[in-house]
């Protein structure tokens, strides 16, 4: 597969295993993802995307978003979209 860059994460919130993400590329429901840094190495479905707790099926360049993710990742992690 192939890996584009698509953003980073800008905090984690452990309690709910939830990624707060700053794109540089749009993302949709369904695409395939990976999140990799120093501890971080997970691939996954997005299953859904919210903004301001407001669920949405696309997100556009430069929005902040949250995704549900099956494992911790950290805050500086790049994270790709996998095509």
């Amino acid at each position: 597969m192939e890996r584009q860059v698509i953003g980073e994460v800008a905090h984690y919130y452990s309690k709910i295993g939830v990624a707060i993400i700053l794109l540089d590329s749009s993302l949709k429901v369904g695409e395939r993802i990976a999140i990799v840094g120093s501890t971080s190495d997970l691939e996954q479905d997005v299953k859904s995307i919210q903004v301001e707790h407001q669920g949405i099926e696309e997100a556009r360049v430069g929005d902040l978003v949250g995704l549900k993710v099956k494992d911790k990742v950290r805050e500086g992690d790049t994270v790709y979209k996998l095509t």
